[in-house]
């Protein structure tokens, strides 16, 4: 495994997609993370914060094929993935693949969309397929969806099921821009297409090497139970009714091993998981009386807080 060609790829996309998002370094990573994971990315914040730029500069950095799909509450299961219809000069029946088929998918606003349209995306975000008609087709590889969406109070929006939200390897707030920040962003739009600049940097052959490799990154096993302990901890947390599945403590192991990767070393270390615990398990979590799209990041960091962490007993 070469370390290196990690580091090189972090860099690269970072430095690619901030040419058109300015200030987000450590979102892009955590979506390139996400990415060699295999996993998919909720990103959610008000409206008009470069959700849906910074998924399109990401998606023109790693090359591939790329589709957007604008979600509204008249959107229906087909639109996604596609129909089966009657050739006349061939006298036969023909399937019609709908934007689902693509290496990225866009799906902006996605709750916007109804449940019914929603819940269409299980089976291609966990299986990585789609079934039309009773013929299962494959989606092609890699597949991930960057999805955006508009905090649940936002009028017009439709809360995504638990078991959508599962899905998502991670959900990630955008927040505001700081003054500097924003006076850049300002600046920058001066010119008619912000995305120009934004090339395809990385091949789809390098995709597949460290996606296929990561999993030599090593965890010992005090780093394996810290992982455990904060997974344990949502799950007999009087306070949280809902914990993190396995599914969960799978997302974060792999996570923290490209993480550990992307930060040139071949082994996880403490910090690894409790930088990414946030973004990894804040959506797999329902508290008692609280408000999930408002409190879930300081109830996680409570967490944290309360485990004691490996090295620091050394």
């Amino acid at each position: 495994m070469d370390i290196d060609r990690y580091v090189d790829f972090k860099e690269k996309v970072v430095k690619n997609v901030s040419k058109a998002i300015v200030g987000k370094e450590k979102i892009i990573e955590l979506i390139a993370i996400s990415f060699i994971c295999g996993g998919h990315v909720l990103l959610e914040d008000v409206p008009g914060l470069g959700k849906t730029l910074m998924v399109k500069a990401f998606a023109k950095t790693v090359g591939g094929s790329f589709k957007r799909i604008q979600f509204t509450p008249d959107l229906l299961p087909s639109d996604l993935t596609g129909v089966n219809f009657y050739n006349q000069k061939k006298a036969e029946f023909e399937f019609r693949p709908g934007p689902l088929f693509a290496n990225i998918i866009l799906a902006d606003e996605i709750n916007r969309a109804t449940p019914r349209t929603q819940s269409s995306l299980l089976e291609a975000m966990e299986e990585k397929q789609v079934t039309v008609d009773g013929v299962t087709w494959k989606l092609p590889d890699p597949f991930m969806v960057l999805a955006t969406q508009n905090p649940v109070e936002t009028y017009g929006t439709f809360p995504l099921p638990e078991a959508e939200l599962d899905r998502f390897f991670m959900r990630i707030k955008v927040g505001y821009p700081t003054r500097e920040e924003e006076i850049e962003i300002i600046n920058r739009n001066k010119k008619r297409d912000i995305l120009e600049d934004v090339e395809s940097v990385i091949s789809l052959d390098e995709v597949y090497y460290l996606r296929d490799n990561f999993s030599e990154a090593r965890i010992s096993r005090e780093v394996m139970d810290y992982l455990l302990d904060i997974v344990e901890y949502t799950r007999n947390s009087d306070s949280i009714l809902l914990g993190v599945s396995p599914r969960g403590s799978i997302a974060l192991f792999k996570a923290s091993q490209v993480y550990a990767l992307f930060n040139g070393r071949d082994y996880v270390i403490p910090e690894d998981i409790k930088y990414l615990a946030p973004f990894v398990l804040n959506h797999r979590i329902i508290s008692i009386g609280s408000s999930r799209t408002k409190d879930i990041y300081e109830n996680i960091n409570i967490i944290l807080e309360n485990i004691k962490v490996p090295l620091e007993e050394v």
